[in-house]
């Protein structure tokens, strides 16, 4: 099952991006019909609603007046927080219903979970792919106004209530922009699902990791923060299991050439640990490649280099986990590696060139066969590159930060 957090500001479209999902064959689980469905009159949460804000927020047939709610509830950041105390906890029983429903009636659905709030509510990092649907505020004025029967003052308030573009990009695996007609965000929908979310589907049920790219690609600024955005997903993958998790590798360098791969170190207590995690990462779209079992060893005792790897079955997204002991040799030269290259731009251009020549040596079609010799091409300067990057340690007191 692959799990689908879609989300965007009132009035951005998030509707029509639903639908085209719905059509290309997710199981679509609404927030907002839940949030209807949870507040029918006879219901306990519309009982709730009422001691909480009174009877003045019903209409004369007993349902609930919603502009009337609407004006008391979002007056002020109190009575918000209370109506988001009373409804959300029953949308989110009532939406962990309707995902058991789900798997029950098919077996590797893609559950889309269109959720409002979802970045307020702090709920992205518990998906594996989070997508926002966009249109700037005056835009999303103007259709509140046309379409929905709002006033201005009203969609203004309602907008300002909900998070920023600069919070929504923060968790933002993808980007739909509805800045043009219904039709071009329907058509980005479609190229969304059979592009990357139909094969991430596939790939969970197969539990293989996508493919990912063999050129070395020069540095993308954008890294770090798709970085974070994995940090945050896996420290809610992983809780207290995980003693840190850190950006690693050559993307984690800023400036330095790599692949597009992000690399990812996940601390732990001991492998049985690492291997206790299998099933949670592999739900947060990380399935596990167990013929990886340890690092090329640097020491005459390979046992100190173990690890469990697993890798991202996005293919928007390739991504590597290394699950290394905490203070084993392989734990602290990961971390360690990343700062000495920072810290020595002439290491880091020896690293560089050896990345582009390597890769250019290695040229395969076969992406198993080349990742492999590429990794081999770059094990000499490895060896002394340990050494190196010991010694700087030594010397400078280094220690993991």
């Amino acid at each position: 099952m692959l799990r689908i957090g879609l989300t965007g500001g009132i009035g951005a479209g998030k509707s029509t991006v639903s639908s085209a999902l719905s059509d290309c064959g997710a199981v679509v689980v609404d927030g907002d019909l839940i949030a209807r469905e949870v507040v029918e009159p006879g219901t306990e949460g519309l009982a709730r609603l009422v001691d909480a804000f009174g009877r003045d927020i019903l209409a004369s047939d007993g349902a609930l007046n919603r502009p009337a709610l609407a004006a008391i509830a979002f007056s002020d950041d109190e009575k918000r927080a209370t109506l988001n105390g009373i409804v959300h906890p029953l949308v989110g029983a009532r939406r962990t219903e309707l995902i058991a429903e789900a798997r029950v009636a098919q077996r590797n659905p893609v559950i889309v979970e269109d959720i409002p709030l979802l970045v307020e509510s702090r709920m992205a990092p518990m998906f594996p792919l989070v997508v926002i649907v966009h249109a700037d505020p005056e835009t999303r004025v103007r259709r509140l106004i046309e379409y929905r029967g709002f006033t201005e003052e009203d969609a203004r308030a309602r907008i300002a209530a909900q998070a920023t573009d600069e919070q929504r990009r923060a968790v933002a695996d993808v980007w739909l922009d509805n800045s043009g007609g219904a039709g071009e965000l329907v058509e980005a929908t479609r190229a969304l699902w059979y592009e990357r979310i139909e094969p991430f589907a596939e790939n969970l049920a197969q539990h293989r990791p996508a493919r990912a790219g063999l050129a070395v690609v020069p540095y993308d600024p954008s890294w770090p923060d798709q970085a974070r955005r994995i940090l945050t997903r896996l420290n809610t993958t992983c809780g207290h299991r995980a003693r840190r998790i850190d950006h690693i590798g050559s993307t984690a360098v800023p400036g330095m050439d790599a692949k597009d791969i992000i690399d990812i170190q996940i601390t732990v207590e001991s492998l049985a640990v690492a291997d206790e995690l299998a099933e949670e990462l592999l739900a947060a779209g990380y399935p596990r490649l167990p013929g990886v079992v340890a690092d090329v060893a640097h020491t005459d005792d390979p046992a100190q280099w173990q690890k469990r790897f697993h890798a991202s079955a996005d293919p928007g997204r390739p991504t590597h986990l290394h699950l290394r002991v905490d203070g084993a040799p392989n734990q602290q030269f990961a971390l360690m590696f990343v700062d000495w290259l920072a810290a020595n731009p002439a290491a880091a251009q020896d690293y560089r060139e050896l990345k582009l020549a390597a890769a250019e040596r290695t040229a395969h079609p076969d992406p198993e066969t080349h990742h492999g010799a590429y990794a081999e091409a770059k094990e000499p300067w490895f060896l002394d590159a340990y050494s190196r990057a010991r010694a700087w340690a030594e010397g400078t007191g280094w220690t993991a930060g």
